[in-house]
């Protein structure tokens, strides 16, 4: 990999990475050795002191990843490593290099990002996209910038005007419509496809039957909180009627999910959901099998069916739902694990339940937000678009 600055020297590189060996349970392993490459040592040190206050771990996760991105970048556009705090100019260059006109560029070979930057982060594998990226990416990454320059103590030129004009001019140039995280949701009918697809009494499928099903019912729980689920998150409840017009009637059996810290609460907030019903059932069922009472309630299993101790990971939960999708004669490449995600929301749409009563149970924060989660396939079921027909 050729980024146009000579490598660290061995005693370097190999304090950077004991130094990242603390956040081995943040950072994949096998990306410690190429960020102890990359970043400097002040770059590890801000790292570390994050790590140190407390910022949840995927949102760690995704600022070091940013941060090497940045890095090697800067490193492949200038031949220098990164500035702090970068002046405007490079933050104009970085937009630049990644939001760009891709007609403009069949006559303008110099428009955008330079063959020889990309060839080198191709190299990284950092880059895998030929074309300008995608808007939400890039301010992403320059979020990640600004926290990690203001966590320096340092002041950034992010809130610049022609920062901010280059953005928007770059962004209507780049005309990149905007992807869903899952091309298609995991509405009701898919999930009980799945179930049925993982209706066996293998102990995987025990498991699978109730990670799928309580990620949904809980109101489309990201794959990050479904792995990090614990069992002293999961509390008893008082039956409920299965009819909440006749209280006195026949009794279903209710558990509340403590949520802690997630992408939109704190781990000192009370924020929690239900499960009510065959959810409750199949995630005692999974629980009782297992022999699980404390610590991670999904888990690994071997090629041999033995139970691990090690939680499961937002990947292999992802991988999971794929992987049952094929099983269900589904194409995999068109569901991810974020569709159970849009699927509750859409669903509860199709059952015409209220919006504010779907965010209370998926915990979205904001109107807009959530609305967006609505399957645009619905739309085809809808008259809006059938007046004249």
């Amino acid at each position: 990999m050729d980024l146009r600055l000579p490598k660290p020297v061995p005693d370097q590189k190999l304090r950077r990475a004991e130094a990242l060996d603390a956040l081995d349970s943040v950072l994949p392993f096998n990306r410690r050795d190429f960020l102890a490459e990359i970043l400097t040592d002040d770059d590890v040190a801000t790292l570390r002191h994050l790590a140190n206050e407390g910022i949840g771990e995927n949102s760690l996760r995704a600022l070091a990843s940013d941060l090497g991105y940045l890095e090697a970048w800067c490193l492949a556009a200038t031949g220098f490593a990164l500035p702090w705090p970068a002046p405007e100019a490079l933050l104009i260059k970085f937009v630049a290099h990644h939001l760009w006109d891709p007609v403009r560029r069949e006559a303008d070979p110099a428009h955008g990002m330079p063959e020889d930057v990309a060839v080198a982060l191709k190299l990284a594998k950092l880059l895998r996209v030929d074309g300008p990226h995608a808007p939400a990416t890039v301010r992403r990454r320059l979020s990640s910038w600004s926290t990690l320059t203001k966590w320096r103590g340092l002041k950034g030129k992010f809130n610049a005007p022609g920062l901010h004009g280059a953005i928007k001019l770059a962004v209507r140039a780049s005309a990149r419509p905007r992807g869903r995280k899952s091309k298609k949701a995991v509405t009701a009918d898919i999930l009980t496809a799945l179930l049925k697809a993982c209706a066996g009494d293998r102990l995987v499928d025990v498991r699978d039957r109730a990670l799928l099903i309580t990620a949904f019912a809980s109101g489309g729980r990201r794959r990050s909180e479904i792995s990090a689920l614990r069992v002293e998150q999961i509390v008893e409840e008082e039956p409920v009627p299965t009819d909440p017009k006749a209280p006195h009637g026949e009794k279903l059996p209710c558990l509340s999910i403590r949520l802690g810290r997630t992408k939109t609460t704190q781990a000192d907030s009370d924020a929690f959901v239900l499960l009510i019903g065959r959810p409750v059932r199949v995630l005692r069922e999974w629980l009782e099998r297992a022999n699980i009472s404390e610590g991670a309630v999904f888990r690994g299993i071997d090629r041999w069916g033995n139970l691990e101790k090690r939680a499961l990971t937002p990947q292999a939960v992802n991988l999971i739902l794929k992987r049952r999708i094929a099983e269900a004669g589904l194409d995999p490449q068109a569901f991810s694990a974020h569709g159970l995600r849009s699927g509750y929301l859409t669903e509860t749409a199709r059952r015409g339940i209220p919006l504010p009563e779907a965010m209370q149970q998926s915990q979205h924060h904001s109107v807009q937000q959530a609305s967006n989660y609505y399957n645009d396939a619905e739309r085809t079921l809808g008259r809006a678009a059938r007046v004249i027909i």
